[in-house]
């Protein structure tokens, strides 16, 4: 294993015991990859019960009652089911085929909440006649809901999904603002159709106080739904809790540092000197931040701790006061540990202007995240010749 290959500026990936004893081997290395091909995804899922406690334990010391539900979309590999499920978690889904392989592995209906941005007729329908909650976005979707419902015979389970209205916070495109849920409700006259199990809301970004404002402005709308006859019991916060891919924050700022200072079109930092939008030394908007110095239960810590302005009581107080269970739906803070690729080498040639390249077999969309980035340095695992003189 050589552990000298990065870039010009090193971003380091953070790795677990487990990590470092498949790189140490090489000949189980290249095992896993001409049994599986290339690249291989290897799981391994003892780092998530560790994470899932970093959150318990900073809710249990502020007495809020709190449940984790693992988003599915972060992973669509099989074990991420089976290993939340075995930690206690119950599972967020966004598609027909997410709810129906839940469903089928016996994660309970109550276990499962359905927040896809986009909900076909079919997964509306195996929610509902499951029994599974449906995060509803807008009107058109209540109203298909109900629709459902009818048709089925059954109770709609719903959380609604809540536009935050803080001023502070970017408008979003996910939900309603409280006053068009409270004015729908009412005009559709829903009570004896659904059931408001509780208030959803999304967020972009990472900021902890974003979510202290999500969660108060949701227990308030919780408030004039009770005086409407229904019972919500929880609010749920979405995901978007950070993790770090490298252990080191100066790594991190010295690599935006770099790019900063490099000329128009020089390509010792990045491929084709991509900037990833950004022209200073702050990292660019659009790319993951790869190390945050708050991640999970530190970051739990500044939502549940935060003051309302013009409140005496923390977000703690106020979630303990309402009897209001807090939600979460993490993904990769939730698999932090739990994962890695391998891939093969292909070839290694110079472009046609001398430029060295290092090909693999695996292409651009199976190393990448949601956005167009990968900065994490690879390790390079020299394998051992096998069969003959073949070697990578």
């Amino acid at each position: 294993m050589d552990t000298k290959m990065y870039g010009t500026a090193k971003l380091t990936a953070r790795r677990e015991p487990w990590m470092d004893a498949l790189l140490a081997n090489p000949a189980r290395c290249q095992q896993l990859i001409e049994t599986y091909g290339s690249p291989v995804n290897v799981h391994e899922f003892s780092a998530m019960e560790r994470n899932a406690a970093e959150l318990r334990s900073m809710a249990e010391m502020h007495d809020v009652d709190f449940q984790i539900y693992f988003a599915r979309k972060a992973n669509k590999t099989l074990g991420a089911i089976e290993a939340a499920t075995r930690v206690g978690c119950g599972v967020d889904v966004a598609s027909f085929n997410e709810l129906q392989q839940c469903l089928d592995r016996g994660v309970p209906a109550k276990r499962i909440i359905v927040t896809a941005a986009v909900k076909s007729r079919a997964l509306l329908e195996l929610a509902i006649t499951a029994g599974v909650t449906v995060s509803l976005d807008n009107e058109t979707e209540l109203r298909e809901a109900l629709a459902v419902a009818h048709s089925c015979g059954q109770q709609l389970n719903a959380a609604l999904r809540l536009a935050v209205a803080h001023p502070s916070i970017p408008p979003t495109r996910f939900g309603l603002l409280g006053a068009k849920w409270l004015d729908l409700l009412s005009r559709l006259d829903a009570k004896a159709a659904v059931v408001i199990e509780g208030i959803h809301f999304h967020l972009n970004g990472y900021e902890a106080q974003a979510r202290s404002l999500g969660i108060t402005e949701a227990l308030g709308l919780i408030r004039t739904l009770k005086t409407m006859g229904q019972r919500p019991s929880f609010v749920d916060m979405g995901g978007g809790i950070p993790m770090s891919y490298l252990e080191d924050g100066a790594q991190w700022q010295d690599f935006w540092a770099a790019l900063g200072q490099l000329p128009e079109g020089d390509e010792s930092l990045t491929w084709k000197s991509d900037r990833f939008g950004s022209f200073g030394e702050a990292p660019a908007s659009g790319v993951y931040p790869y190390h945050q110095e708050l991640t999970r239960g530190a970051w739990l810590h500044e939502v549940l701790a935060h003051e309302a302005s013009g409140q005496s009581a923390t977000v703690a107080a106020a979630l303990r006061t309402e009897q209001v269970q807090l939600r979460c739906e993490p993904g990769r803070s939730l698999l932090d540990g739990c994962g890695l690729t391998l891939a093969e080498v292909a070839f290694t040639k110079e472009r046609s202007d001398g430029m060295p390249l290092v090909g693999l077999h695996m292409n651009r969309t199976q190393c990448r995240s949601t956005s167009a980035d990968f900065l994490v340095d690879p390790v390079l695992v020299h394998a051992q010749k096998v069969r003959g003189e073949r070697s990578h």
